[in-house]
């Protein structure tokens, strides 16, 4: 049902065309190497400012059956709006310049400072893309969590599986449809997709006890925030215990294999990128569940040239952010 190579642009697509010649291109891919899901994820400029604005139906028109001599009455669809925001994740790097100075490269030096930042970003990113909740850190965009966290009051329950776990040693998978008409990204309207990275050259800096020394300054600063335009394009498997997870899911609540078919047959595949997103404890529970010869659903393929594990033909999505320690969704 995946499709595995996509016409829509990702972070990575964005900056290039922006920037082809600057540093961001460069930010961004490094980043993607942090991050893996910012492969697949497309990112679209915002319609409203610092936000997005996406009109979702709501109701479809039943048609009705006419009889002779009888009319039909009208009917119309029904939409309502929904407004997603950006936040502001900024930092700054001050490296002491005689260090930089001393170093045989530089600028190699330099470098390596900023895979470190772009590192603590990336996390920053996907722990709020997962979690972030505006109601209680309304400065960072409201993540995938709080949207799927109720299993019998919204619309959007349908497509929430419960993994059967209770306690706080739960964990979530997820079935992410990436696209225009999907989830995506969004970027403040009129600025730049992804990690913006702005050499402020040198400065004096002081050591707290009222020395002063020359520094190298950087910025980081990225703009982003979530939409969900389609929420029957998500399916959240929550309340997976980990402590039921096996290696071959005989005997076990958490039959990995059992809960993610379940989630494939909710979703309706269009032109969608479609991706399974889990921690790294999942993920290694899914490997070695490719040495039992009875799962035909477990494979590796090839995804723009790397060896990619997938479930019925969509990938599995290594994301670290996503918690062994969930509380019961109920």
């Amino acid at each position: 049902m995946a499709t595995l190579t996509s016409t829509n642009l990702t972070l990575l697509d964005v900056a290039n065309k922006m920037d082809p010649k600057g540093r961001v291109p460069l930010v961004v891919e490094m980043l993607s190497e942090q991050n893996e899901i910012l492969q697949y994820l497309t990112a679209i400029e915002g319609n409203d400012g610092t936000g997005h604005k996406t009109i979702v139906r709501t109701g479809l028109p039943a048609g009705a059956w006419r009889k002779l001599n009888y009319g039909v009455p009208s009917e119309k669809s029904t939409t309502m709006q929904v407004r997603d925001s950006c936040g502001m994740l900024e930092t700054y790097s001050k490296a002491d310049k005689a260090i930089i100075d001393m170093a045989s490269d530089p600028a190699g030096a330099r470098m390596d400072e900023d895979r470190a930042f772009l590192e603590g970003l990336s996390q920053t990113f996907a722990d709020t893309l997962f979690y972030g909740d505006t109601d209680t850190t309304p400065e960072k965009f409201l993540g995938l969590g709080p949207r799927f966290d109720d299993l019998s009051g919204p619309a959007n329950a349908d497509n929430i599986i419960s993994g059967g776990g209770s306690g706080s040693d739960n964990t979530s998978v997820w079935l992410i449809g990436c696209g225009p008409l999907a989830t995506h990204l969004i970027y403040p309207k009129g600025s730049k997709a992804g990690v913006q990275h702005r050499d402020l050259g040198e400065d004096t800096a002081s050591d707290g006890a009222g020395g002063e020394f020359q520094i190298y300054r950087t910025h980081y600063k990225w703009d982003v925030g979530l939409t969900t335009r389609d929420w029957r394009k998500i399916v959240r498997i929550c309340n997976i215990d980990v402590s039921e997870l096996t290696k071959d899911a005989s005997g076990s609540s958490a039959d990995l294999i059992d809960l993610m078919t379940r989630a494939l047959e909710l979703v309706k595949a269009g032109s969608e990128r479609w991706i399974f997103a889990c921690n790294s404890t999942v993920k290694s529970f899914l490997r070695r569940q490719i040495r039992n010869k009875a799962n035909v659903n477990l494979t590796f393929d090839t995804v723009a040239g790397k060896r990619v594990l997938a479930f019925d033909d969509v990938p599995v999505v290594r994301c670290d952010a996503i918690s062994n320690a969930e509380a019961t969704i109920s």
